[in-house]
């Protein structure tokens, strides 16, 4: 990890990291007036970045509880590189937690969210940065899923020059080459990989990209592989990912990662 760093608005130090494979990656540190060691790291989804305003708002609430991280992916917002949407981004997320370590974190969470919660759950997994607790929002169990309009539409543009010249338009850059035979390890093959780094799986009633099928069998996974601290959250009425979640839902993650156990929302499904 190494890169620039300058300060921003509000306290907010803005950095450039470079990845093991030499991306530079923007990211961003909003520290804890209180320094009592804990830094979350907040992983976007896909299209997203952390100046995005869905983003900012879930790191401004995070902020009451610890310090925050965040970056823009490779091949998004101010990054550089291309998109591997869920493979490389590891490198990314790596880069982040060295980062908060070197700023002197001693505990690090990360954060993810839909694509960024499949990447958290493989980076905890499979990363050279070890991590002290993942949380996974809204995201998926397995590669390649279709099952809803919304996925099959994001594969088409995946997939597709047509697709991928639309997203890159909009600020989205997604590499052409493919993933390597055979593809990296699934969300629901990390789930299974965490040791006893504690796991926190957030989805809700309402995700219109990927169903509750997902959460369940990525606390399944997790739980037949020993895990001893697998928990999931299954919030009614919730969408998906940034967009979607409530200030409650975010309080109540903020609390988990500071190493409490919260009592559940109303109505909330837990495991």
């Amino acid at each position: 990890m190494g890169g620039q760093a300058g300060t921003g608005e509000r306290g907010a130090q803005r950095a450039t990291l470079m990845t093991a494979d030499g991306i530079a990656i923007s990211a961003v540190h909003y520290p804890d007036a209180r320094r009592d060691g804990l830094c979350l790291v907040v992983v976007h989804g896909f299209t997203g970045h952390w100046r995005q305003p869905r983003v900012r708002r879930v790191i401004d609430r995070l902020r009451g509880q610890g310090a925050v991280v965040a970056i823009d992916m490779r091949g998004h917002g101010a990054s550089g590189g291309a998109s591997t949407v869920g493979d490389a981004e590891v490198r990314d997320v790596d880069a982040a937690v060295a980062w908060a370590r070197a700023l002197g974190y001693r505990r690090v969470v990360t954060v993810g969210f839909s694509m960024g919660a499949s990447v958290v759950v493989r980076q905890a997994a499979v990363g050279a940065e070890a991590v002290d607790a993942v949380v996974c929002v809204s995201g998926p169990a397995t590669w390649y899923y279709r099952g809803t309009r919304v996925m099959r539409l994001v594969h088409h543009l995946v997939l597709t020059p047509h697709g991928r010249a639309v997203l890159r338009l909009r600020g989205t850059r997604i590499s052409s080459k493919g993933w390597p035979t055979p593809p990296p390890l699934q969300p629901i093959q990390a789930a299974a990989h965490l040791g006893d780094t504690p796991l926190l799986i957030v989805h809700g009633t309402a995700d219109h990209y990927f169903p509750l099928e997902h959460p369940r069998a990525l606390v399944r996974a997790a739980r037949q592989s020993g895990h001893p601290d697998a928990t999931m959250w299954i919030v009614p009425g919730f969408g998906h990912a940034e967009a979607a979640i409530g200030e409650d839902v975010i309080d109540a993650i903020a609390t988990w990662c500071a190493g409490d156990r919260p009592a559940p929302g109303q109505g909330w499904l837990t495991q």
